[in-house]
């Protein structure tokens, strides 16, 4: 049982940095090759543009030492309140799962297993992880808490800029953050200086300080459409056992 709650913890923990990434990581840039100045900026001014977010996600998860993967989908939603922590639902088809945020309290519901783990926001970031509750409260600064880099190959195949963000602090749960950002919205802020696309990340990666990676891919992003903060709270099922780390 102890180890079954350590595994869920530690997959909580992954969805909570993967919130930063949708969070905090919004890309704008250029027709001309933006430099990684041009990104970095761009990305701290999209910020705060980003209201809600819906989209469909596809997730694939290696584990190192192992040789082994894991993969998921199903629908992603945030919502970034003004004055408040995220709030994000992950609504898997595959795993049966579901992760739930309403800001102050986290649901982690395994319907098959009929068990809900739950915890506080605030206890899943303490010491260092901390770096990814800023920017869930919507105080994170790439610049001030990464250093940013483009990746060996800073272009995909399409024209698409690649990031590489080491943590300042880094922690147990995020080593390195990969993102893959959409060249269409890059050369569109370089451009003119105005943001287009809200949310041009396509891709983003997160890598564990043992070596884990797991990789994300967003597909019909719907942004700032009004999504009530009701859909980021979760009723535990009659039955359905309660485990608290």
């Amino acid at each position: 049982m102890k180890r079954n709650i350590t595994r869920i913890g530690n997959m909580l923990l992954l969805v909570l940095v993967l919130v930063l990434v949708l969070v905090s990581s919004q890309v704008w840039a250029a027709e001309k090759k933006a430099d990684l100045k041009d990104v970095v900026s761009a990305l701290e001014k999209g910020y705060a543009s980003l209201q809600d977010v819906q989209a469909d996600f596809a997730q694939k998860t290696t584990i190192a030492g192992i040789n082994r993967e894991q993969k998921g989908s199903g629908e992603l939603l945030l919502k970034k309140p003004a004055s408040s922590t995220a709030m994000f639902r992950f609504n898997y088809t595959k795993p049966k799962q579901q992760i739930i945020s309403n800001g102050k309290q986290v649901w982690f519901y395994l319907a098959d297993n009929k068990q809900v783990m739950v915890s506080s926001v605030a206890d899943m970031f303490k010491g260092g992880n901390s770096i990814a509750l800023n920017y869930l409260t919507g105080l994170g600064h790439v610049s001030r808490d990464f250093t940013a880099r483009f990746a060996s190959e800073p272009q995909d195949k399409n024209g698409n800029y690649q990031l590489e963000l080491i943590p300042k602090k880094p922690s147990a749960v995020l080593a390195k953050l990969q993102l893959t950002v959409s060249a269409v919205a890059v050369d569109h802020y370089l451009r003119d200086g105005s943001v287009q696309d809200i949310f041009p990340v396509l891709a983003s990666v997160i890598h564990d300080a043992g070596g884990n990676q797991t990789r994300i891919e967003y597909s019909r992003v719907r942004v700032n459409k009004g999504l009530v903060s009701s859909r980021f709270n979760f009723k535990i099922p009659r039955g359905v056992a309660v485990i608290k780390p």
